[in-house]
């Protein structure tokens, strides 16, 4: 069964993409099977990943329309995951879904086809609280917010975090914090670090242990079309997202080991420094 992170926070310019497009590649270089789903009109991840959104058809849209069935919708990216390409037309569907009965459960119905096929769901989230992101929320597992450590980080989390609890009531009472990733962080910075303190402070270990930097060669990798673990695998970018995807792994097989045991969910952050090195260096050697 897969487990579903959508990548969300509805304050733009966090690194929300990047963190998506950067750890499905991070988590498929570790051999887990990963579909990517770009549930943003503006396309951000389709292009990063390689693929024109120009020329995506079928793409989400017709998906969430039930007009195309999503196993022929889904075309494999050259960093080896699975991508759902979304563009423009997603604006569209979410017009049409507003009057739709289940609408905020089209996407949960669609991957409930291929829960089988893959390890993890990555679902990238439009900068907004609307219906593309309440069918994000209700599909999935865990919610992954990327913040930027940067003044206003903490604008529109409690909205965010509202929107949770309302979801949770509602609509996936399974619906849980992944955790909160520091993303563009600068350890130079006295504000960053105010900030990543500032977090840590508020959310205690619902901040993931790993950080993001700012990178330029992180920025780069999207004009390309290419994930950072292809365009520079020896960045300190790739080297972070290297870290992102042992930390999720290793969170996979706690709560594993938890169920199995009826313990109770291992908390986000762990303090075997020595796993987490072989973890992220599993991932970079393959």
């Amino acid at each position: 069964m897969a487990r579903i992170i959508a990548v969300a926070n509805q304050k733009g310019g966090v690194g929300k993409t990047t963190t998506a497009v950067n750890l499905a590649a991070a988590l498929a270089a570790a051999k887990r099977r990963v579909l990517l789903i770009d549930l943003d009109p503006q396309g951000n991840a389709t292009m990063a990943s390689g693929v024109d959104k120009r020329v995506a058809k079928p793409n989400g849209c017709e998906v969430l329309l039930d007009e195309a069935p999503l196993h022929k919708a889904i075309v494999t990216t050259e960093a080896h995951y699975d991508l759902l390409p979304g563009n423009g037309d997603l604006t569209a569907a979410e017009l049409k879904l507003m009057d739709a009965i289940a609408r905020e459960s089209r996407l949960k119905e669609q991957l409930a086809k291929v829960d089988d096929k893959y390890d993890t769901i990555l679902i990238d989230c439009p900068p907004t609280l609307h219906l593309l992101t309440l069918n994000a929320l209700t599909a999935a597992h865990g919610l992954l917010i990327p913040v930027q450590c940067e003044y206003f980080a903490l604008e529109g989390l409690s909205s965010l975090l509202d929107t949770v609890k309302a979801v949770r009531q509602r609509l996936n009472p399974n619906l849980e914090i992944e955790g909160l990733l520091r993303t563009m962080y600068d350890v130079r910075n006295n504000l960053g670090n105010e900030v990543s303190a500032q977090l840590t402070q508020h959310f205690g270990d619902k901040v993931l242990r790993s950080i993001i930097p700012r990178n330029v060669r992180l920025a780069e990798a999207p004009s390309h079309g290419q994930p950072i673990h292809l365009y520079d695998r020896s960045s300190r970018g790739a080297i972070a997202y290297i870290g992102l995807a042992g930390e999720i792994i290793r969170r996979e097989r706690g709560m594993a080991a938890g169920q199995a045991h009826d313990a109770l969910p291992v908390p986000l952050h762990d303090d075997s420094d020595s796993e987490a090195a072989y973890d992220a260096a599993d991932i970079h050697q393959e």
